[in-house]
């Protein structure tokens, strides 16, 4: 059965709370964040990415879709998750990169070091679309 939790990342109430909710299988873990990755709100080494890397999975997916600014400390943080994942031979997968985040990855040259897919379903199952249900 996946578990699923979601935790608030900012603890002092100083700006938008970064919300990070996590679902795990056996081999696949994937994240959705959701708020701002900034020098404030930047995940810490014990919140959910560094969890869900010292679980170890065969691929981790990171759900950008509901982020609205990333600054280059949440970069930092996001580099430093895929260093991790890769030390533990995790796959980290970045998903539904929102404009400002994309165009982030592209000026620094990173979107060629991560993995990127246009979403979750695509991470997770490649480029075939989706099985039609027939009678």
């Amino acid at each position: 059965m996946p578990a699923q939790r979601s935790i608030p990342m900012n603890a002092d109430n100083t700006g938008p709370i970064l919300r990070i909710t996590t679902l795990a299988t056996r081999e696949t873990v994937v994240c959705r964040l959701e708020g701002e990755i900034d020098r404030i709100q930047r995940p810490k080494p014990e919140n959910p990415l560094g969890r869900a890397v010292n679980q170890r999975p065969h691929q981790m997916v990171v759900d950008m879709a509901a982020v609205s600014f990333c600054d280059s400390s949440g970069l930092d943080a996001l580099i430093q998750t895929l260093q991790d994942a890769a030390l533990a031979g995790t796959l980290l997968v970045l998903t539904a990169l929102p404009p400002q985040v994309r165009r982030l990855l592209e000026v620094t040259s990173t979107d060629e070091v991560f993995t990127i897919r246009d979403s979750v379903y695509a991470a997770l199952h490649g480029d075939r679309p989706p099985r039609r249900w027939r009678p």
